[in-house]
């Protein structure tokens, strides 16, 4: 009796490493800087340090979770998405 064969597992593994790494970086960054914009009540050293440790929690879960997504270029996409959302959000919020 011949075995059915199983989806591949790491379809794509390449663009959405990738993707993860870059773009999971970059919107890394950008919650941090967010973070720093929108805790304006905290005193500065503090608020410069949670940024800091922000960072790589932030990162490792994108990255961790970019293997959800059905392709690389769907990560990109998404991600992509995200990071102009989370770059635009200051942006927009200095003009009202």
């Amino acid at each position: 009796m011949a075995r059915p064969q199983a989806a591949p597992i790491a379809r794509d593994w390449l663009g959405k490493t990738l993707a993860g790494i870059l773009l999971g970086f970059t919107l890394a960054l950008g919650c941090s800087a967010l973070f720093v914009w929108l805790a304006a009540s905290l005193p500065q050293s503090a608020r410069s340090q949670l940024a800091m440790w922000l960072l790589a929690p932030v990162w490792i879960g994108v990255l961790g979770g970019v293997f959800f997504f059905h392709s690389g270029k769907q990560a990109w996409l998404w991600l992509g998405a995200a990071n102009l959302l989370v770059f635009l959000i200051p942006i927009v919020g200095r003009h009202f």
